[in-house]
């Protein structure tokens, strides 16, 4: 009977260990996911890990934006960025590649390999639109959810009016939280 009681333990305390690993999102991509201008733990990465563990879930976010990164950029580093065990991506590129004239076919074939890349892996995949950069077409060809960043000029941008600064990624990780939640709970599953 002690065996048997001690055995049951292990298999139970096997359980909880089981799901005591954090779920492990990465933010992939440029600048807008770097934080350029605003302080690393202000940078939306940072506050959407603060927002989801302030609603009781066990998240790590990990920061992979860099900033000037291209769609062409990203698939270079791709492995890099993406570590093994991680559960959710969110994907956020295509204004460097406009600003740096690669055609927007290019961009888009880039960015579906990237989504196409995660899903292989069994990574829940968030595809974002930054601007009036509408990427709502690749996510749907792709099948994944679709995200518009979309903040009005002056006060939520940094010093150099086109990026955001802390309150406007406070303002974009308040739009996306239900989604991401969402993605985060169908991950846990």
């Amino acid at each position: 009977m002690l065996r048997t009681v001690a055995g049951f333990a292990f298999l139970l305390l096997a359980g909880v260990a089981a799901h005591a690993e954090p779920v492990h999102i990465v933010a992939f991509g440029d600048s807008a996911t770097a934080g350029y201008l605003v302080p690393r733990d202000k940078a939306y990465p940072a506050q959407l890990q603060r927002a989801l563990r302030a609603k009781g879930h066990d998240v790590v976010v990990t920061n992979a934006g860099i900033s000037s990164d291209t769609t062409g950029g990203a698939l270079r580093r791709f492995d890099e960025a993406i570590a093994p065990g991680t559960r959710l991506a969110i994907v956020e590129f295509g204004t460097n590649d406009l600003r740096l004239r690669v055609p927007a076919a290019k961009m888009r074939a880039n960015l579906s390999e990237i989504v196409r890349t995660l899903r292989a892996r069994h990574i829940a995949v968030l595809l974002v639109g930054l601007g009036g950069l509408d990427l709502s077409d690749v996510a749907r060809d792709n099948k994944v959810p679709y995200a518009q960043w979309r903040l009005p000029p002056g006060k939520y941008r940094a010093r150099d009016g086109a990026h955001f600064n802390a309150e406007g990624y406070a303002i974009v990780v308040a739009r996306m939280l239900p989604q991401v939640e969402a993605m985060v709970k169908g991950v846990v599953k």
